[in-house]
Parts: structure tokens; C-alpha cells; sequence
């Protein structure tokens, strides 16, 4: 199984997933940078977090027309897997790839912190490893992070159970619905605010982010 991990100017999130793919599951992986056109060989793309093109215009904004994203796109489009973390949802849903929008914080502040959530489904791959209503806890670090969507997008999100992970407790953000992390409707693409690669080593004290990608292994592991 070989990962890939998109490198944008301006990320910086990507060699700690690259750690968590590469050293801890002992997977293949490559950084792809942003202007590569082919992306064959990659069984799942992560977009990491950081600040893609420095948030000029809105987070996300620029990233989406890289070279590389049409070809995100296409890999999503065959079913592959694809995740989005922090920087990297806010460039899928530009994309088009996941419905809604990540705007500014509700208190306009940039958030580092802790934050305790909610596994609302545990039947996809990316949370097959987690307990369906386990709570879990992750790290955040954003300043655009509240998850909007029009009335008609939200109900049919909620309706479609694409809702993966939903702050518990204090909304740190003010997403509707305390939204920290949905996927598409065919379920293969994944975008959360919060970074399951910062709490994937025991040794950080928290390796919570961890069963994520082992479950998606695991899964993707039976399929081949």
C-alpha cells in the first residue's frame, strides 16, 4: 500500500504524516509535489495541513488549481481514498470534492488546542478502528476551521450520515452542527479539521489519530 502526500508551498504537516505512514506503519510513501501531473502509483493521497500558498485570497483558494488536483480528483472519482486534514479539507471542498465551506472562526481567533470528539460511524474504513459514539481526543490548530453550509446541504450531509467526527462538548469554532470531519457520499473521501497525525505516537502521550490510518490500512490490506 503506498501513500502519497501532497507538498504545497506553504505546508507544513506534511512530513508529520509522512512519520505516521512511513516510520510507525511502515508504509511506502512518497511527497508529491504540487506540480506533478502523475500520481498512479498512489493508493491513497493525503492533503496536509499548514498554510497552502500562505491562505492568500481564502484557505484552500489557490491549492485548488495546482497541477496536481485535477488528478486528485480523477483518483477520488475511481474510488481511491483521499484525505483532507485541516489545510487539506479547506483545498477539498474548493475543489469540489466535499460539500461546504470552512470559514473564519466564530471568535475570529486562531484555535491550538485539545479537542474532545464524537465517532458518529465506525462502517468506513477511516473509523472501522474506533467504537461507533467513542470519544476520542485530537489536537486542532486552525484560524478558519467553522464547517458552513446552505440549510438544504446541511440537512442532506446529515441525512446521508456523512458526518464522521463531531466535536464533543465545547464547539471550539462554531461549526454547525460542532461538523469536525465529514466524507463524500461514496465514503472513499475524508476531510477533518482536526490532525490525527500529531496524536499518533504513544510517546506524545496520545495515539488516538493513530487507529485512523491503521484502520484505513487494514481495510485497504483485505481489499487487495
Amino acid at each position: 500500500m503506498k501513500f502519497g502526500v501532497l507538498v504545497f508551498p506553504g505546508s507544513n504537516c506534511d512530513r508529520d504524516v509522512a512519520y505516521v505512514t512511513r516510520d510507525l506503519l511502515g508504509q511506502p510513501t512518497r511527497m508529491v509535489w504540487h506540480q506533478e501531473t502523475d500520481i498512479g502509483d498512489i493508493d491513497v493521497v493525503i492533503v496536509p495541513g499548514g498554510f497552502s500558498y500562505g491562505d492568500y485570497l481564502r484557505c484552500g483558494a489557490i491549492a485548488r488549481f495546482s497541477p496536481v488536483m485535477p488528478q486528485v480528483i480523477e483518483h477520488a472519482q475511481k474510488g481511491k481514498f483521499v484525505l483532507g486534514i485541516c489545510n487539506g479539507f479547506q483545498v477539498l471542498t474548493e475543489a469540489g470534492l466535499l460539500p461546504g465551506v470552512l470559514a473564519r472562526n466564530q471568535d475570529l481567533h486562531f484555535i491550538c488546542d485539545r479537542s474532545p470528539l464524537k465517532v458518529e460511524r465506525n462502517n468506513l474504513p477511516w473509523t472501522q478502528g474506533y467504537a461507533e459514539g467513542e470519544i476520542i481526543t485530537l489536537p486542532i490548530a486552525h484560524g478558519e476551521g467553522r464547517f458552513y453550509a446552505d440549510k438544504k446541504t446541511l440537512a442532506e450531509i446529515e441525512d446521508n450520515g456523512q458526518v464522521l467526527f463531531r466535536y464533543q462538548g465545547e464547539n471550539p469554532n462554531g461549526s454547525l452542527n460542532s461538523i469536525a470531519g465529514i466524507c463524500n457520499l461514496q465514503g472513499n473521501v475524508l476531510g477533518m479539521m482536526p490532525h490525527p497525525e500529531r496524536a499518533a505516537d504513544s510517546a506524545l502521550g496520545n495515539s488516538d489519530g493513530l487507529r485512523l490510518f491503521q484502520g484505513l490500512l487494514g481495510k485497504v490490506a483485505a481489499l487487495v
